[in-house]
């Protein structure tokens, strides 16, 4: 059994949290902001934002500790992106069915809004879980050779 590389856990969470910020900011805002915009009484302003970047920061650093410790616990061996969109795609199916589902029936969204925020949030943790897939490396084995 492989040991964890816990520097490499690190390491990943730090990846998956720019290519989720990233993706995030391309698509919920730039490409699909405008169908957000007619839902103004249930999310916060542009110019609100900001004071509430730094919880956002912190807890999706922590959610991605804990999506690479997860990634690290079923990892099979193999192509690491291979590995890591698979792994990506699941996320991204619990995510959508779960969360966007959630707010579609709890917020006052309609469904053009709810079906873009499933959408690109499945294809937001396949990228996530490719990055992971690819920085994430267990350690070796206890008497196992140098790579």
């Amino acid at each position: 059994m492989a040991t964890m590389n816990y520097a490499r856990l690190v390491a990943a969470a730090v990846a998956a949290l720019v290519v989720f910020c990233a993706y995030g900011f391309l698509v919920n805002g730039t490409l699909i902001r405008g169908d957000y915009a007619q839902y103004s009484v249930v999310y916060r302003s542009a110019d609100a934002l900001p004071e509430y970047v730094p919880y956002g920061l912190a807890g999706t650093f922590v959610a991605m500790l804990a999506l690479a410790l997860m990634y690290a616990k079923g990892f099979e061996g193999g192509s690491g992106a291979a590995e890591g969109a698979r792994f990506g795609a699941l996320v991204g199916i619990f995510v959508a069915c779960t969360h966007v589902v959630d707010n579609y029936v709890t917020l006052n969204i309609g469904p053009r809004l709810a079906t873009e925020m499933a959408v690109a949030a499945f294809f937001q943790w396949v990228a996530v879980g490719v990055v992971v897939g690819l920085v994430y490396r267990p350690g070796r084995r206890a008497g196992a050779p140098a790579p």
